[in-house]
């Protein structure tokens, strides 16, 4: 596997952003030797040519709707090149592993995916059989994502502020999450551990996105705030290296409670919003869900947020089996009050509780 089109990593979907995963893993396997050709559906066509062309097809899948895709991907890739081998990595290929494996997958990675997939390539390069399930927790080393096969940032997802419309990059500063929330797939992969990408990788790979035109960075951390100091760091050096760059991250509630004596720095370096999986304002539902705040809470933050020129965007899970027609309405009440109609996707209010493996 040494040629450009050997090893096809396709993205599914990740919210309109650049995807950081399949950015990294092509680092990765670069570094290692191997070349990399990638496909991401959200901004192009399914391609035959380049499926047909595959040895081995690896398939990111981070949520869960990107699983849905990429089931069918695969069972596509069956179809037109049976003989290829077929991985799927990412978060929901843990999750759904006995699935997978069972109908579509040769390969199952799970957690830090990187180097357990480069470990793959060379043993099915030297002819050895590599285990069909992998996951490791920690990233043991780091190399510099590649997007050199990537499409142009103008067909990903834009900022829209003021009138104009600013390119997106992407980058996440970690892994995993220390917190239990009981809807959520992260706990069980990490079960409450995280590990951080390296500073120096994550400012190298933001100044390859500004250089493509990026005015703004998406941080896609479940949780900014899980390693504080580290993000701390790597918003200084940005701010420094790129002054007038905006940025934006996603942080529970309760964080940003305990770190607000930070979003005054955040907002001077460039922070425009903060995404917050507020979910309910039902306290009956936050507490199913072990959320870890109040709908109180929630307004403490509001304010708090506001107070420092950051905008707060919710995201919302208002459909559960706990939820009541009062506490639904209440959102509405809520948003109108609270000034927030424009930081919530129309979309938040439709969402129901999904329930992932484990």
């Amino acid at each position: 596997m040494h040629t450009r089109g050997d090893i096809l990593l396709v993205s599914c979907y990740e919210l309109g952003h650049p995807p950081f995963g399949v950015a990294l893993l092509s680092g990765f396997l670069e570094r290692a030797g191997f070349l990399t050709d990638t496909l991401d559906l959200s901004v192009s066509p399914l391609s035959n040519e380049k499926l047909c062309c595959a040895k081995l097809i690896g398939i990111s899948v981070p949520m869960h709707t990107a699983l849905r895709i990429g089931v069918k991907v695969a069972e596509h890739a069956r179809k037109v090149n049976p003989h290829c081998k077929i991985v799927f990595f990412g978060l929901y290929a843990s999750l759904n592993a006995d699935f997978l494996l069972d109908r579509l997958a040769d390969f199952v990675i799970g957690g830090a995916v990187e180097e357990a997939f480069v470990k793959c390539v060379e043993s099915l390069t030297n002819g050895v059989r590599p285990p069909r399930i992998s996951a490791d927790l920690r990233l043991h080393s780091c190399a510099t994502p590649s997007r050199a096969t990537f499409p142009p940032l103008s067909l990903y997802a834009q900022l829209e502020k003021n009138g104009t419309h600013d390119l997106a990059g992407y980058v996440e500063a970690s892994r995993g999450c220390r917190h239990s929330c009981r809807h959520c797939p992260i706990p069980p992969v990490y079960d409450g551990r995280f590990t951080i990408i390296p500073e120096e990788i994550l400012l190298e790979d933001i100044g390859a996105q500004v250089a493509l035109g990026a005015a703004h960075i998406t941080f896609g951390d479940p949780d900014f705030l899980n390693g504080p100091n580290h993000s701390l760091k790597i918003v200084r050096q940005m701010h420094e290296n790129f002054p007038v760059l905006t940025f934006d991250f996603t942080a529970k509630i309760e964080h940003l409670l305990r770190y607000q004596h930070l979003l005054p720095e955040f907002a001077a370096s460039g922070c425009i919003f903060i995404i917050s999986a507020v979910e309910s304002l039902n306290d009956t539902v936050l507490h199913h869900l072990d959320k870890g705040h109040t709908h109180a809470d929630v307004i403490k933050v509001i304010k708090i947020v506001h107070g420092n020129g950051i905008a707060l965007r919710p995201s919302l899970v208002p459909f559960t089996p706990w939820e009541q027609l009062t506490s639904y309405i209440d959102l509405f009440d809520f948003a109108e009050h609270y000034q927030m109609i424009h930081h919530i996707d129309p979309i938040q209010y439709t969402v129901r509780l999904l329930i992932p493996p484990g």
